[in-house]
């Protein structure tokens, strides 16, 4: 077991003073913040556009609730803290009316038809550490996604969640697949997002952590090392936060669908809960195997055949295993209808299955039209099978 110490390699006369909370921020056990990011397209092209800061100027949304991305033309639509998956999303949805009365929006893992070098960075101390960092795997198109934050009680109640979790989130990026397309070709793959966020630095699935302190020795020794000012810059898919006392699940495609948003947070949220509440840990496949079973998602999306409980399944089976566990918190969490909508993904599909259905039927143009009618309403638009 590693412990937190000013001195991580233990050489003496390099001891620093680096940014990591040994203490988490106490908050409201298994509330619900959840972050979105959308883009800024061309009303008649649906082509990426840049002016996130003109558009903010001119919207002035409440500042704690929107905010630009580092790149030029993606947006950050947040919550505030909330017991309910249905409640998060009713406050995306109204955000998302609000500025869609300015310019139209786009919610999906990358754009269609985004291009090598299109992503213009937007100024800031950390975007330009992060630059700085990443070079030019930051100018590929810019990546969009979802995170969900369940507020835990203390630190080590994050450990024991982030632990659980790491199990459950190639099903969570199986179902929230919503990115197809990549420079204006089927890339072959469900979320080119996942792979591209799969290049940087600190990303992926993290391993097991043995407690807290464990956690935080292991960020403080990233931190040491020059390119993770704080334990924001580990960017793996599922990581406690110290600063904001939740752990993040940061899995997910942008959801163009609101009913397949409110599914996943649902999902997320009572998994969440299960794996931060269990008695003991349930046995997960190995580091190798979850990097294996994260490919496998991205690639096939619902299509993908994953591990649980000794078992290779297909997503399908998997996620109503996952429904069974998640649907013990359902009631607690008052989300048993916001949950039932996971089935209807499974049966209608994905974000990813819709695009690729409506590209079939009417051109890549049809299916941004209809990215960008999803992304303001409540239902799935789909041509007809």
């Amino acid at each position: 077991m590693r412990h937190l110490s000013s001195d991580p390699w233990g050489v003496a006369g390099t001891a620093t003073t680096l940014p990591v909370p040994d203490r988490f921020t106490r908050s409201d056990a298994f509330s619900l913040t959840v972050e979105e990011e959308l883009l800024l397209v061309h009303p008649v092209s649906f082509r990426p556009l840049g002016g996130t800061d003109a558009l903010l100027a001119r919207a002035r949304p409440p500042a704690d609730q929107v905010r630009g991305g580092i790149s030029d033309g993606v947006l950050t639509l947040r919550t505030p803290r909330v017991r309910r998956a249905g409640d998060a999303v009713d406050v995306l949805a109204g955000l998302r009316a609000e500025l869609a009365a300015f310019a139209p929006l786009l919610a999906a893992g990358v754009h269609p038809l985004g291009r090598v070098g299109e992503s213009r960075l937007r100024p800031g101390p950390r975007h330009e550490e992060i630059a700085l960092s990443l070079g030019p795997l930051l100018h590929q198109t810019p990546v969009c996604g979802v995170s969900v934050h369940v507020s835990m009680p203390d630190g080590e109640t994050a450990v024991r969640a982030c632990n659980g979790m790491r199990a459950w989130i190639p099903l969570l990026q199986a179902l929230g697949a919503n990115s197809p397309y990549w420079y204006g070709r089927d890339s072959g793959l469900a979320s080119t997002r996942a792979i591209i966020c799969n290049s940087l630095p600190r990303a992926g699935l993290p391993r097991t952590f043995a407690d807290y302190a464990d956690y935080t020795a292991t960020v403080q020794e990233l931190c040491f090392l020059g390119e993770c000012p704080d334990p924001t810059f580990a960017w793996w898919d599922v990581r406690p936060n110290p600063e904001r006392g939740t752990l993040e699940i940061r899995a997910l495609d942008a959801q163009s669908s609101l009913e397949d948003l409110t599914a996943l947070v649902a999902l997320a949220h009572c998994l969440a809960v299960h794996e931060a509440t269990a008695d003991r840990p349930a046995p997960a496949p190995g580091p190798e195997a979850l990097r294996e079973l994260s490919f496998r998602a991205a690639r096939d999306g619902l299509g993908a055949r994953l591990a649980v409980d000794g078992a290779l399944l297909p997503v399908r089976e998997v996620t109503f295993r996952a429904l069974a566990v998640a649907g013990a918190h359902a009631a607690e969490l008052g989300c048993w209808e916001e949950l039932s909508l996971v089935h209807r993904t499974v049966e209608a599909g994905n974000g990813a299955i819709r695009q690729r259905l409506n590209a079939e039927q009417g051109g890549v143009r049809l299916m941004l039209r209809r990215l960008a009618d999803e992304t303001t309403l409540r239902r799935p638009v789909a041509c007809a099978a």
